[in-house]
Order: structure tokens, then sequence, then C-alpha cells
């Protein structure tokens, strides 16, 4: 492939990942797409609940090996190196839109409330270098921003879009308790992959820096002072 050729492909497979993306916002809000993850049961409930474990596994499944490093260098065996992010990009757009497609709501209201309640350039980065001829350069370890506080701060982001729902069905249940599960086993899998490549600076970082939930200040500091001040 062309540097050309890999550039616009990438662009069409991130194109493709946006929509996915924005399809996704309505999928899980309920509004203005023809197929939502809530809704009126229209299989019995064991057929749903097979099909959606399924639909959810495979994504899993998809995100998780083709993420793997060993994958990484099999792949990149038959496919240009440059285009390897995009296409698990791609992969991973097409598994999400089969989730979408096929996803079977099973009806029921687990909790629902009233009132005030309820009123991922990186891989762009590969087909970028390819067009400009540069050679692509591995990720460095910083930690900025909310990545000083917790390691994975992408992952709260989807835990609470999952779980922030004034009315949660059935539905929305299982496909909250199965993503939450594979993003626990997902991170395991990453970390790993972080500590082989970044070694001792990620092992220390992730010492000292929470997994999900950022550490309350320490009072210390201010018994010190009020204890400093009745000693004078």
């Amino acid at each position: 492939m062309s540097r050309i050729a890999i550039f616009v492909y990438g662009v069409l497979c991130y194109a493709l990942c946006l929509v996915a993306f924005v399809y996704g916002i309505g999928f899980i809000g309920g509004f203005l797409t023809p197929t939502m993850l809530d809704g009126p049961a229209q299989r019995p409930l064991g057929v749903a609940l097979t099909v959606n474990v399924a639909l959810l596994v495979a994504f899993a499944l998809q995100h998780s090996i083709m993420a793997r490093p060993a994958f990484k260098r099999w792949w990149t065996g038959i496919i240009p190196e440059a285009a390897e992010r995009s296409t698990y990009v791609l992969a991973s757009s097409i598994a999400v839109g089969g989730l979408f497609a096929f996803w079977e709501p099973v009806g029921g209201v687990v909790w629902q409330t009233e009132g005030a309640l309820r009123t991922t350039v990186t891989g762009v980065k590969q087909v970028w270098r390819r067009l400009t001829g540069k050679e692509y350069q591995p990720p460095q370890f910083y930690t900025p921003s909310l990545y000083k506080l917790v390691r994975h701060p992408l992952y709260i982001g989807w835990l609470t879009i999952f779980w922030a729902a004034p009315t949660m069905t059935v539905s929305h249940l299982v496909f909250a308790l199965v993503t939450t599960a594979y993003i626990l086993f997902a991170i395991r899998l990453e970390e790993r992959d972080l500590v082989d490549v970044f070694g001792a600076d990620y092992v220390a970082y992730r010492a000292r820096t929470p997994m999900l939930v950022p550490r309350l200040p320490a009072s210390g500091g201010t018994d010190a002072a009020a204890n400093s001040r009745a000693r004078t």
C-alpha cells in the first residue's frame, strides 16, 4: 500500500469509528437510533440474554486479542505496520456495530429515579507519520492531567456512562455488568503490557497511583498544623 492509500484508509477507519461512537450515544441514551439498548422484549428472556452476552463477549475478545503485542507482531507481517492501529479501530467498529444491530432488549426495570436526579488520536499518528515519510515512534511514558490521580481515567468515564442511568432496565443492567467485568479484566491485560513496555517506570507509577478511585486528600497536614498551634 502506498503512503497515500494507507493515510486514506486510516482516515476512513476513524471516520467509521466516529459514526459508531455517535450511534452509541443514541443507542445507550435511547433516542434517534433504529436500535436501542432498552425497550420491550421481543424474544424469550433466555434467548435474549444469550444473544446479548455473546455479542458483548465477541466485542471483548476482538478488543483484547487484537491489542496484545503478540497478535500485533503476527498481524503486521500481513498488513503494513502503519495500518495496524487503523485496522484495529476498523475491527472494533465492526464488532460494536454488530452489537448495536443485533442487541435484544429484554424489558423490565431494576430501578428508576425521580425528581432532581432525573433532571479513544494515537492511531491516526501511525498513518500520518507514514504519509509524511517519518518513521513510527513507539509511545512514550508520561502521566498528564487526570492520569496523576488515577491510572485509568477513560475507564472511569465509560463506567459512569454505563451505570449513571436514571432508569436501570434489565437490558441496561446486563450491559453494564458485562462491560464492567470486561473493563476490569482488560485493565489487567493492559497493565501487563504496559509493564513489559515501560518496565520500572510503570511499576512505580502503579504503586503510587490508584487504578480507578482517587485517594482522598490526607488530613495529616491539617492535624499537624493544629497540634503545632496548640503547642504554641
